[in-house]
């Protein structure tokens, strides 16, 4: 099987969490709760990192939640990020109390000698900054210049931010650049690839709510994916977080860049289809999240699609007209009741659980 050729970029350590260098594609979201809301901001937190989310995002708006931050992040599992928007002395806060890294939009922290100071505090403490270049927030100069919030004003507005981390003797950068729009995203992020090693965290910002936002992410980070380019993704939907997380593994194990389940192999349905397919996917969908090696599971409405269009299938189920089957590698290995064919499922997974070990963690 072909292989994507990743792009090379330096490593930056996140807490215990590293990105690019030769890491996996690391997943991270962002809680939706008020940071101060310490109950249901942990609960959320956990939940992510049960899910599989490796880095948690925390808005930072005021001096309360930089307290709030303070505690959850001695009692965090996984490394804490603060996102900090228009305070720069929140920045300085939370950069002495626990974050892993901070996120800032240097077009709205408050000018250059601000950057330069939260370089120098996170350098002396050995923390990342993630600079995030959004279209909504480009320098006026750059937007007049490019007539816009183009890929190349984004550009230019991460490279010059760069250059004045850089004279501080920062380089413990990570960049992600933005827009709503998935192609200005996609342009963007290639271009800047082709400059630095820096590593990228890509996304599309404002994706939407969870349908068309999840096409538009899966467009957006999925081509990057596929060009090599991306250390830690994010797929911003307006949608519960843990849902961000489940997408991002759906995309990053399409393309072969990491596992973390069973693959579902299912027909579209047509008029052969003598079961009510739709409802047994979503069972096998359901089942399967218990589950967590790298197997292809088919579920297949007819004996025309299973087993012989699913034969790269480990293990497959299929409905005729009076019975069903269950095979392996396209080999029929038994026949049962229409209404067996959720549990004969469940027996084979049970045997590869003994074979593989199911601890739970991605292999």
């Amino acid at each position: 099987m072909e292989t994507i050729s990743r792009r090379k970029t330096r490593a930056v350590k996140i807490g215990t969490v590293k990105i690019g260098g030769d890491q996996a594609v690391a997943i991270q979201s962002m809680t939706n709760t008020r940071t101060t809301s310490l109950a249901e901001t942990e609960s959320q937190i956990k939940e992510l990192a049960k899910a599989g989310c490796e880095l948690v995002r925390l808005a930072i708006p005021d001096r309360e939640s930089v307290d709030a931050f303070e505690r959850l992040a001695s009692r965090s599992l996984v490394p804490l990020i603060a996102d900090i928007h228009f305070d720069a002395e929140l920045a300085h806060m939370v950069l002495d109390s626990g974050a892993a890294k901070i996120r800032i939009n240097p077009g709205n922290i408050g000018g250059p000698r601000k950057l330069e100071r939260l370089a120098e505090h996170a350098g002396r403490l050995d923390i990342p900054i993630r600079i995030g270049v959004n279209a909504g927030s480009l320098e006026k100069s750059l937007l007049k210049k490019y007539g816009g919030a183009t890929a190349a004003a984004l550009v230019e507005s991460a490279l010059g931010y760069l250059q004045i981390l850089e004279s501080c003797g920062f380089f413990n950068t990570v960049v992600s650049l933005k827009a709503s729009d998935v192609y200005t995203t996609i342009k963007a992020c290639r271009i800047f690839a082709l400059k630095n090693d820096y590593p990228l965290h890509i996304g599309v910002t404002e994706a939407g709510p969870s349908y068309s936002g999840l096409i538009k992410g899966s467009i957006g980070v999925g081509t990057l994916l596929a060009d090599g380019i991306g250390d830690t993704v994010r797929i911003s939907l307006t949608a519960p977080p843990v849902e961000e997380v489940r997408a991002a593994q759906h995309i990053l194990q399409a393309l072969g860049l990491r596992h973390f389940f069973p693959d579902i192999i299912s027909c579209p349905t047509c008029g052969r289809c003598s079961i009510d397919l739709l409802s047994l996917v979503n069972e096998v969908e359901e089942l399967l999240r218990d589950y967590h090696f790298p197997l292809k599971i088919a579920v297949m409405g007819c004996m025309v699609n299973g087993p012989g269009e699913a034969r790269e299938a480990d293990i497959g189920i299929s409905a005729g007209q009076k019975h069903g089957i269950v095979f392996r590698h396209g080999e029929v290995i038994r026949t049962v009741d229409l209404n067996d064919l959720l549990p004969s499922l469940k027996e084979e997974l049970d045997l590869e659980t003994r074979y593989h070990g199911n601890s739970g963690q991605e292999e």
